[in-house]
């Protein structure tokens, strides 16, 4: 059987591995966009207070893969599938398409950035991929050269910004964190955990500003600024306002998408030679799990059922979240 996976983290990888435990035969075939390896991402919010970090989030060379007789392509992005020929075809002029039998969409998440944004995007940094965290640690890198720290802003109060601004705060920069809503991590936290958080952050040198209508940006030489009632310059801005489900592909393809690619519970898309797994996947009651647990879950699960030893639908397991934020503990569980 030929196995095509579309994605490198922990989704695809986790898979493909596990698919290769039930079947040495079977032709896996991994196919992703990036060069540096299977990586952390839970891991890059963390990227400024570990100097080895571009090294230690590696949990994997691709190489390493290829020797458990799993076929990375890296470096390549699919451009469309042909779900009649079962056919996908990439973005290298050199590759004929590529046939499968079964397909894998496990193509992840981009940051979100809200429309009203997305004019000043030369402006700001996100922070999705290591490729961001190397373009933010080189940016720092250069500044701190001056003999000063950055000054940054971020925009966005949910779990990410949350955990960056700790880091870069702990890291000895002056951060301002902008957020919309009147505390933060409103969707995963309580009301008491949330202050405790503000109580943390303020105490790590984060300027939290709370009920902020953040109308644009702008550049004032080398300084770029965020316009709320008031104008205020910072070297650089990280926008962390949540992911959207990569679907692009399986817009393509006329595959059924919501938020995120729509799947049955056994994670098998409106075409069932493909099937989806990871944040992109959208379950029947509207829910994409965005977290590791479930994710490696739901990876595990769908190669015993491609391989014939699961039968039952998926079913999420019991699972928790926290937050990578120095010196804080959530006293309730997380809304997840």
């Amino acid at each position: 059987m030929r196995i095509i996976i579309i994605g490198s983290g922990i989704a695809g990888v986790s898979f493909a591995e596990k698919c290769r435990s039930y079947s040495t035969d079977d032709e896996i075939t991994l196919i992703t966009g990036e060069n540096s390896g299977y990586y952390s991402r839970p891991l890059l919010s963390r990227g400024f207070s570990k100097d080895d970090i571009e090294q230690t989030i590696i949990l994997k060379t691709f190489d390493k893969l290829r020797a458990n007789n799993i076929n990375v392509i890296s470096g390549v992005k699919i451009t469309a599938i042909n779900r009649t020929d079962k056919t996908v075809t990439s973005s290298s002029q050199d590759d004929s398409p590529l046939h499968y039998d079964k397909l894998i969409l496990a193509t992840g998440s981009a940051a979100f950035i809200p429309p009203l944004f997305r004019p000043y995007n030369e402006l700001f940094f996100c922070l999705n991929s290591l490729t961001d965290l190397k373009a933010l640690r080189k940016f720092r890198s250069e500044i701190t050269r001056q003999n000063r720290p950055p000054a940054w802003a971020i925009i966005g109060g949910g779990l990410i910004g949350c955990e960056v601004a700790s880091d870069l705060a702990v890291s000895g920069d002056p951060v301002t964190l902008f957020h919309a809503m009147d505390r933060l991590m409103e969707r995963q936290l309580v009301t008491e955990d949330s202050a405790l958080l503000l109580e943390v952050l303020q105490k790590s040198g984060v300027k939290v500003l709370l009920n902020q209508n953040v109308k644009g940006f702008s550049k004032q030489e080398n300084k770029v600024c965020v316009d709320t009632n008031v104008t205020i310059e910072f070297d650089a801005l990280i926008v962390s306002c949540g992911f959207k489900p990569r679907t692009e592909l399986a817009e393509l393809a006329n595959l059924e998408v919501g938020r995120g690619i729509k799947v049955n519970q056994s994670m098998q898309t409106s075409d069932e030679s493909i099937y989806a797994l990871g944040d992109v996947a959208e379950f029947p009651n509207g829910k994409l799990y965005a977290f590791i647990l479930p994710i490696r879950n739901q990876a595990h699960w769908l190669a015993g059922f491609i391989a014939g030893q699961e039968s039952a639908n998926w079913t999420p397991p019991v699972f928790t979240t926290k937050a990578k934020v120095h010196g804080f503990e959530a006293a309730h569980p997380y809304n997840v």
